[in-house]
């Protein structure tokens, strides 16, 4: 065994260096950067990729509506030639919904304006809702008749129910299938009350006001005698203006009964027999024999599908900005 401090005793070969080995200076380096530069360019591919689907995606979609042509019920028409208008009132009726006093009325405004509507339809299809925006499109159709001296029709598919009956009252005909729901005259105003409740979790309520009935209708509150009576005059007098809208609109067609009033709904072919309606029939019906006109043109004012893509789009923006405002390093 040769003594490794004898400078004459042999050595074991040593090993040689990388370089040595016939790599160059510096691999490590670059085969990182090769590693990085490598997951980046698949990054990039997979964006580029998803980016293209989705505008994939969103030119079929788009040549899907160019396709339909934003039809509506029935055959499509020229709006200069002789033809039925409709315009569809579907959904709750309220401020900012599709069948709001807005959107209506522009759509009545341009059907009545157009010189080829023979006759107006209002295909309804809604449960009810705000009062205000019923009273602003009945008080239209009523305007709007006198000025263009054409005929506004109803047509219930499968509900035209308080709100939308006060709108409907104010046409020259109702028409509905037998099967439909028609009626509900009648306003209410629901809420809760937690009072119970929280004192037996000994929960305190603490509401300042400034003004003795500020906190009326407060849910946390109790009811007092004298809020109930001011809510209660408040729905009657409403109702008491249903009541003579549906008066002044069907006449001596209405057959008043005790019930008539009082909030319940009845089928079509019962409201047919009360004169809450004229005749069970329906769109097409109406547009071939009663207006003589059976090309359909729908004027319904819709959100088209542009409008709704900038809203994402600009939501997905917002919601970015506000996402990198909280992520991004502060330079304070």
């Amino acid at each position: 065994m040769s003594d490794p401090l004898d400078p004459g005793s042999p050595r074991e070969p040593s090993v040689p260096p990388p370089s040595a080995a016939g790599l160059p200076p510096g691999w490590e380096r670059q085969t990182m950067e090769r590693l990085v530069f490598a997951t980046l360019n698949e990054q990039r591919a997979a964006r580029r990729w998803r980016m293209f689907r989705s505008l994939a995606w969103l030119l079929f979609l788009l040549f899907a509506v160019w396709a339909l042509g934003f039809r509506g019920p029935g055959k499509a028409s020229d709006k200069t030639s002789p033809h039925t208008a409709v315009i569809e009132i579907k959904g709750e009726i309220a401020a900012g919904s599709d069948a709001s006093a807005e959107t209506v009325v522009a759509a009545m405004r341009a059907a009545f304006e157009d010189a080829g509507a023979q006759g107006i339809v209002l295909l309804i299809n809604s449960p009810g809702g705000s009062p205000v925006q019923a009273g602003i499109i009945n008080d239209e159709i009523k305007r709007l008749k006198a000025k263009y001296n054409k005929p506004v029709y109803a047509v219930v598919e499968e509900s035209c129910a308080s709100a939308a009956y006060y709108i409907a009252a104010g046409t020259d005909k109702i028409f509905v299938d037998k099967a439909s729901i028609v009626g509900s005259i009648g306003v209410l105003m629901d809420g809760f009350g937690f009072v119970g409740l929280m004192d037996k979790l000994g929960i305190e309520r603490r509401l300042m006001t400034a003004g003795e009935n500020k906190g009326f209708l407060d849910p946390f509150s109790p009811q007092t005698e004298k809020h109930r009576q001011h809510a209660q005059q408040m729905l009657d007098q409403i109702h008491q203006q249903f009541i003579s809208v549906v008066k002044a609109g069907r006449g001596k067609r209405l057959k008043e009964t005790p019930e008539l009033f009082t909030g319940l709904f009845w089928t079509g072919q019962q409201a047919v027999d009360m004169g809450l309606a004229d005749q069970m029939a329906n769109l097409d019906y109406v547009a071939r024999e009663v207006i003589k006109a059976e090309d359909l043109v729908d004027y319904t004012q819709r959100e088209n599908v542009a409008e709704r893509l900038a809203k994402k789009f600009g939501a997905s923006i917002g919601a970015g900005m506000v996402h990198a405002m909280h992520v991004m390093p502060s330079l304070r």
